[in-house]
């Protein structure tokens, strides 16, 4: 599904080029749950960004279900992150002036549903994390875990096959990240393919398999300190 090939990535930091990933080669088959470890500053979400077709690489090839990314318009990969991918991120981006309901329904207004199906989805995926009592709350008006679970049920709303966590729990306190993670795994067995980003072992030790990110350099082993 998932196949990085000779991954380079650099930014310009003034008259710096700055190398942020070093020739990754990655392959993440189908509903396989992986997560993608290291600290703060070792590329980690560079490569999140670049899988999740929010960046494309200097060089190299990302081939995502047979079809060369890398190449792709910005609008064509608008469109792939639109069909294929949903994405779960430490701050939960919700709208605070729409309800939980409004938040997880936004994003189908853009998809080619009547009402009837958007209500479904809607109210589907929310039953799903457990807050469909809660769905005319606001966010203030919502626990941080609770927040991210609205995010989750967006994500779900939308069907994709793939789920990009970056750093899901990091804004939660333990028990309210250990709730997330519950969910992170049930999704997994649901059959979408996980990619998670995190710089907590715990939660990283969670997945079916563990990669690391050390200074741009991916391996299947932990770098030495």
């Amino acid at each position: 599904m998932i196949k990085l090939k000779h991954i380079y990535k650099s930014y310009s930091l003034g008259d710096e080029q700055v190398d942020v990933l070093h020739n990754i080669n990655l392959h993440v088959k189908p509903k396989e749950f992986i997560s993608i470890l290291g600290p703060s500053g070792s590329g980690k979400s560079t490569l999140m960004n670049i899988i999740g077709c929010l960046d494309i690489p200097d060089s190299g090839d990302y081939i995502l279900d047979g079809e060369y990314v890398d190449s792709c318009t910005e609008n064509e990969l608008s469109e792939i992150r639109g069909k294929k991918i949903g994405f779960i991120f430490q701050q939960f981006n919700l709208l605070p002036e729409l309800t939980a309901y409004e938040n997880v329904e936004m994003p189908l207004l853009y998809h080619k549903l009547s009402p009837s199906e958007r209500r479904e989805r809607v109210e589907r995926t929310l039953t799903q994390v457990g807050l469909i009592d809660r769905m005319k709350h606001k966010p203030t008006q919502l626990s941080g875990g609770q927040q991210q679970r609205v995010a989750i049920a967006r994500v779900l709303a939308a069907e994709p096959s793939i789920i990009l966590a970056d750093e899901p729990t990091g804004n939660l306190d333990s028990s309210s990240g250990a709730e997330i993670m519950e969910i992170v795994k049930d999704l997994h067995k649901a059959g979408n393919t996980i990619v998670l980003i995190t710089h907590d072992k715990n939660v990283a030790d969670q997945a079916q398999r563990k990669v690391y990110v050390h200074d741009g350099i991916l391996t299947e082993s932990e770098a030495r300190t």
